[in-house]
């Protein structure tokens, strides 16, 4: 089994640029999870129907693992996150899924 976060985004049309580059698979937020072995991958989805609505898949070994890097990485993630937020009209997180 593993664990995925799922978020959406409203992306400010001006920031679509480097949002995707933060965002994607070997963007900011993805080297920061690559410090834990327990991180296996990001997917930045693009919504063709409704420009500027992003989906994210971070993937780890455990829901566990990812809020414990979470408390562990307190600092760095909430920078980065702060650091995105001017990118954003709205974030939300649309659950916590594991394979079955």
């Amino acid at each position: 089994m593993s664990y995925i976060a799922i978020w959406e985004f409203r992306v400010k049309p001006d920031s679509v640029p480097i949002f995707e580059e933060i965002y994607g698979s070997d963007g900011d937020w993805a080297q920061l999870f690559h410090q834990s072995h327990d991180y296996l991958g990001t997917e930045l989805l693009r919504d063709l129907s409704r420009r500027g609505r992003y989906v994210t898949l971070d993937r780890w070994t455990s829901r566990d693992a990812f809020h414990d890097f979470k408390r562990e990485h307190q600092t760095a993630y909430s920078e980065l996150d702060r650091r995105c937020e001017a990118l954003t009209e709205r974030e939300a997180l649309l659950g916590e899924f594991e394979t079955a």
